[in-house]
């Protein structure tokens, strides 16, 4: 038998159920503890009102931290013929206590409960992602600090460019991570508002203190109108949907350079054994799998905000039950992300790294910039220098020098990483 808080006395189709329903039973296990966070703040609210005796609130809380207690054991289950984790906690409460168990939608609407439990949870994985980030970006600041004198070659076209190092290249995906972390911390703001009391998107005649929901459950404000709160459903997933691309974008192209370095073409970095895999026919191979895989699912992750901006483009205002199948895409999506950025911090404690690897004569050009910046720094015209260096490559007499002096901030051997650190622990201090 279906039980809906919405029920009128009829059973619905069951056809028409498990099409409208969909995986939102399983979806909603995540939301359960903050819906029992929004029910506490808001029966608290409810009784500073008059809507709740002292007596009835003090039943209700208990019972919903002992709810709150099964969760966080992973005992709540949302039961057969519930729709969803509102109507299971609702239900729950009315059999423990009876009538006052249903005193605790008064000023509510499952679409303000909703988009509470969102907010709350969007706001806790954003602070997940946020410390896997962290601790990613603390490995890539090590290891650039350890390899910062190694030259390694830099590319423009994916041809031999300019000197580079080891330690620029850690280093400039740890400050890549700083933007990403930028928008990290617009979703969060985002989130870190407060809809309750926005009840169907059109307020209640009810004289409810939304300040106090608000202090109660730590936002930084409420959403202030009513229609403003309910059109924040989508808006929301759709700040986390940048902020998860943007992230995924850095990963993938920090996985893409770990399989191209890894080639034997390259080979500037490598891996034990047991982090590779090898070929069914071929006994030599070590393939970057991890890598690979990480690159793949990177790239799906990036087109998170696309596939939001296409369900929500055409919706009118007010809730429509479209919204319902945001949660099918952005949830799975924080959860592969957070697995990607923990593989990557795990697997990058295990690099290794090739040591000389400009010694190869393959490399003796790309010290022609550095040659020609020496002839001016002697007092020849950089046009003079150019062409002298440039000729002595074409006629075969070019002898590199080896030599390289960069100390400019955010060069060789001046990476700016307590730079790049300060900036990320100034980033961080908006997620606490």
């Amino acid at each position: 038998m279906s039980r809906q808080l919405w029920n009128k006395g009829f059973q619905p189709d069951e056809m028409i159920e498990r099409f409208t329903v969909g995986q939102d039973r399983e979806l909603d296990l995540r939301l359960a503890r903050y819906d029992v966070q929004g029910s506490l703040a808001h029966i608290r609210m409810l009784c500073s009102i008059g809507l709740l005796t002292q007596e009835e609130l003090d039943l209700l809380v208990p019972a919903l931290e002992d709810i709150l207690a099964d969760i966080e054991k992973g005992e709540f289950v949302i039961e057969d013929g519930v729709e969803d984790v509102h109507s299971q906690v609702e239900f729950l409460l009315t059999n423990r206590l009876g009538d006052v168990g249903k005193k605790i939608h008064s000023g509510r609407s499952r679409n303000d409960q909703v988009l509470v439990d969102l907010k709350l949870f969007f706001r806790d994985e954003l602070v997940t992602i946020s410390n896997a980030v962290q601790s990613l970006f603390d490995r890539l600041i090590s290891l650039s600090e350890e390899h910062k004198d190694k030259l390694m070659p830099g590319y423009t076209h994916l041809q031999v460019a300019m000197p580079s190092s080891l330690g620029l290249w850690f280093g400039a995906y740890a400050e890549s991570l700083t933007d990403d972390m930028q928008l990290l911390v617009a979703a969060y703001n985002i989130a870190n508002q407060n809809p309750l009391g926005s009840a169907a998107g059109y307020g209640s005649s009810f004289p409810l203190d939304r300040e106090m929901t608000t202090e109660l459950l730590g936002f930084a404000n409420p959403h202030y109108n009513v229609v403003a709160a309910q059109m924040s459903r989508g808006k929301t997933e759709r700040a986390v949907a940048v902020a998860v691309a943007a992230i995924a974008a850095t990963l993938g192209h920090l996985a893409m350079d770990v399989c191209m370095w890894m080639c034997n073409n390259f080979a500037f970095v490598s891996f034990p054994d047991e982090l590779t895999t090898g070929s069914s026919i071929m006994p030599h191979k070590k393939n970057p799998d991890v890598f690979e895989i990480m690159r793949g699912k990177c790239n799906r992750l990036q087109a998170l905000p696309n596939e939001l901006a296409l369900l929500t483009a055409n919706l009118p205002l007010g809730y429509n039950r479209d919204l319902q199948l945001m949660k099918d895409i952005v949830f799975p999506a924080t959860t592969e992300l957070i697995d990607c950025l923990q593989m990557a911090t795990y697997m990058l404690g295990e690099i290794r790294v090739k040591d000389n690897i400009l010694d190869d004569p393959r490399y003796d050009y790309i010290f022609t910039v550095e040659d020609v910046n020496r002839l001016v720094l002697e007092g020849m015209p950089f046009r003079d220098a150019y062409r002298t260096v440039g000729m002595a490559v074409q006629e075969g007499r070019y002898k590199p020098t080896r030599s390289v002096n960069h100390t400019h901030l955010g060069s060789i051997g001046n990476p700016a990483n307590e730079q790049i650190t300060a900036k990320m622990e100034r980033l961080r201090q908006h997620l606490r």
